[in-house]
């Protein structure tokens, strides 16, 4: 959820006109990781879980990418995108270590 907030803090000060672009991509991306984990808890078993997981790794690379994006056409500085990049990291090596834990235990 921090990572949501500090997406949604860095997009607010991207250029108006991309609003509908970028932005909306990143905030989407971002909002997709806590949105498929919550989901897949809901599953019933472990392997769908694990697909779930699945996604929401896939959309920390998007943001990822998103960030590098923002950060080659000056729309943030490269404190801020470091820290993302930082945060986003940490997702995802606690997402794929817990996909470890799911695979092991079924």
């Amino acid at each position: 959820m921090d990572f949501i907030e500090g997406i949604y803090k860095a997009t607010g000060t991207f250029p108006s006109k991309e609003l509908y672009g970028l932005v909306s991509q990143l905030r989407r991306a971002s909002t997709s990781i806590a949105l498929n984990i919550a989901e897949g808890s809901a599953t019933e078993s472990d392997r769908e879980f694990n697909r779930f997981l699945t996604i929401a790794l896939g959309s920390i690379y998007e943001v990822m990418c998103g960030i590098e994006i923002a950060v080659r056409l000056s729309f943030c500085n490269k404190e801020e995108a470091d820290s993302l990049f930082k945060q986003s990291d940490e997702l995802a090596a606690m997402i794929m270590s817990f996909k470890k834990k799911l695979k092991a235990e079924s």
